[in-house]
């Protein structure tokens, strides 16, 4: 999963959203922590006991009738088709960003690419860049991801995403190292940054510091200065959007290729503990070396003073990480660079590859259309649904003018739908058209405001959408779950015995199974959840601090981290690891 979420779009975003609103700009995805620690403590491991294929499947096992059997053929076209195609298309417009400024020169110039096939030489004249990078990735590097993932399936996919990772994580940090050493040190990059900042001051605009790791406070809710995001933004990002909106990969609950990792795990504890590594690994670990270069884009190519002014970097910041990568890296880094987007890019195609293909065979062909042939017909049938997801993923990477369009865009669709996912484990009236109805008022909603022109930057915009989304979703799914009849008692009652979920929502169904013991684990939950969110919020601040060699402040935040993987330790153990594995319920004694 780390290597999954590690995508060739990722350093891409992280420098645009450095480039535009400093470091402060990336709790887009920082504020996710908070849902991504929900779904360790809660919901690791009632996704292994349901013991399903894909998260879609559970729609079945969780309702019943009609409404289930039509919400999982649309969620498996929904999710496996549409939305996949769109994170596909966003990915593959990143590295076609990425050839593009990397072969631009050679490809203005007319130059033929030359390749080197079972001893064969096969030329292609090159032409328009862009158009020339899509044919690369189309043409080339998708289908080449899809061959290993036909033939490892999904442990192809874990094994080879082990070693992508190792790469991709030793080249970014070595890209950071080099590029700061370049421009002189740590501190010479925040004096460059300093008169950068002084530079948009005389200006007449207004500008924060880059390198804070919170919004500009005394700037207001709503406001537009450089290098800040404005704070309505931020109070969406952390407060409401990890548990209203859904995104894949930080889905309120789990899902996705999140719940296809859980659902392959050994047992509950296995569960557990890898989703836990998933999300200090993909919070804490990781964004440094990609921030820190983006701070290097900023003093290379701003227009405000950069060493090297550049008219693209202001048109497209997105791309300064590959400009950094093109300019600061001797040849041969640079290759090592390349082959490691080269990674970034096939492990996120292989898994969404995988993950879309499973949705359309297991949850709508296989169940809708075909049913009992052999494996063999299923495999074929999935590489036919492969090669739609590519044509599909290339034709909306021609559509996306940047990546952070498409980040936002996925967030405002699934914005509102976040807290049905959470509810349906832990409170029995949740029912199908719960799903349904937030799924359609959230798309209809974001479609209708695509037509309302918002006062702001980006960033605001999306702020104000999203808080309109989230409210009519809202009322709209309640409304619809009280007007539609619940679900029947067989099906909550075989759904009650096979995940087996905190009894708090469910007491008059416990009350239908009197042999299972009620599992009351509220308090411990909330108590490791709050304590992920310290560890991991303490480690990534305190290594950012570390990074900026302010000693005092890093040393005392990774202790505070230290000290809550303690406790989470602590928790478990006292517990009993054993019930996390299924040999007996996890739980408080009831009271």
């Amino acid at each position: 999963m780390v290597a999954t979420t590690f995508a060739a779009d990722t350093p891409l975003l992280v420098s645009g959203l450095v480039a535009r609103q400093g470091i402060a700009g990336n709790w887009i995805w920082w504020g996710s922590c908070v849902g991504g620690m929900m779904t360790v403590f809660f919901f690791a491991r009632l996704w292994r006991r349901s013991e399903v294929l894909t998260d879609v499947q559970l729609v079945e096992l969780r309702y019943g009738g009609k409404p289930a059997a039509f919400l999982r053929g649309f969620k498996a076209i929904y999710l496996g088709l549409f939305m996949n195609c769109f994170i596909l298309g966003w990915v593959t417009q990143a590295m076609v960003s990425i050839i593009t400024v990397l072969l631009g020169p050679a490809i203005a110039q007319g130059r033929a690419l030359q390749l080197a096939v079972g001893g064969h030489m096969f030329q292609y004249t090159l032409g328009e860049p862009r158009n020339t990078s899509l044919f690369i990735c189309i043409f080339l590097l998708i289908p080449f991801t899809g061959l290993y993932t036909f033939i490892g399936g999904l442990w192809g996919v874990l094994v080879t995403d082990l070693f992508q990772f190792i790469l991709k994580m030793t080249m970014i940090i070595v890209l950071a190292w080099v590029a700061v050493a370049k421009i002189g040190g740590m501190q010479a990059l925040q004096m460059h940054l300093q008169v950068i900042g002084n530079n948009v001051r005389q200006s007449g605009a207004q500008a924060a510091d880059p390198v804070a790791f919170l919004p500009d406070f005394h700037l207001g809710l709503t406001t537009n200065a450089l290098w800040t995001l404005p704070l309505l933004t931020f109070m969406v990002y952390l407060g409401m959007q990890w548990w209203l909106a859904w995104y894949p990969g930080a889905e309120p609950g789990g899902g996705g290729y999140v719940a296809q990792r859980m659902f392959s795990a050994k047992d509950e504890k296995n569960s557990l503990g890898a989703t836990l590594w998933f999300n200090i690994a993909h919070y804490a670990l990781r964004p440094w070396p990609w921030v820190i270069t983006g701070l290097v884009a900023i003093v290379a190519y701003s227009p405000y003073g950069g060493l090297h002014p550049s008219a693209a970097f202001v048109q497209n910041p997105e791309q300064g990480y590959v400009m950094v990568l093109r300019d600061y890296l001797p040849p041969a880094l640079r290759g090592l660079m390349v082959a490691a987007f080269l990674a970034a890019f096939m492990s996120t195609i292989g898994t969404q590859l995988n993950w879309g293909s499973s949705y359309l065979v297991n949850d709508l062909y296989r169940r809708f259309f075909v049913r009992g042939q052999s494996e063999h017909h299923y495999v074929l049938i999935s590489r036919l649904f492969t090669v739609l997801l590519v044509l599909g993923s290339g034709y909306t990477a021609m559509q996306l003018t940047s990546i952070r369009q498409g980040w936002q865009l996925v967030l405002n669709i699934g914005f509102g739908t976040g807290a049905v996912y959470i509810l349906r484990w832990y409170w029995w009236r949740i029912n199908a058209w719960s799903e349904i109805s937030a799924m359609a008022v959230a798309a209809a909603v974001t479609v209708g405001l695509n037509r309302i022109t918002f006062s702001g930057n980006d960033a605001l915009i999306y702020a104000k959408s999203a808080l309109i989304t989230g409210l009519i979703t809202t009322i709209a799914w309640l409304a619809a779950t009280f007007l539609t009849k619940s679900e029947s008692e067989a099906t909550l009652v075989a759904f009650y015995k096979r995940v087996h979920p905190a009894v708090y929502g469910w007491k008059q169904v416990a009350r239908l199974v009197p042999e299972l013991p009620e599992i009351r684990d509220l308090a411990s939950n909330s108590f490791n959840w709050v304590m992920g969110c310290v560890l991991v919020y303490g480690c990534l601040f305190g290594i950012g601090k570390l990074v900026f060699q302010q000693w005092a402040w890093g040393i005392a935040l990774l202790l505070l981290a230290a000290i809550a993987a303690y406790l989470i330790f602590w928790d478990l153990s006292r517990r009993g690891w054993a019930t996390l594995s299924g040999t007996e319920p996890a739980c408080d004694q009831p009271s």
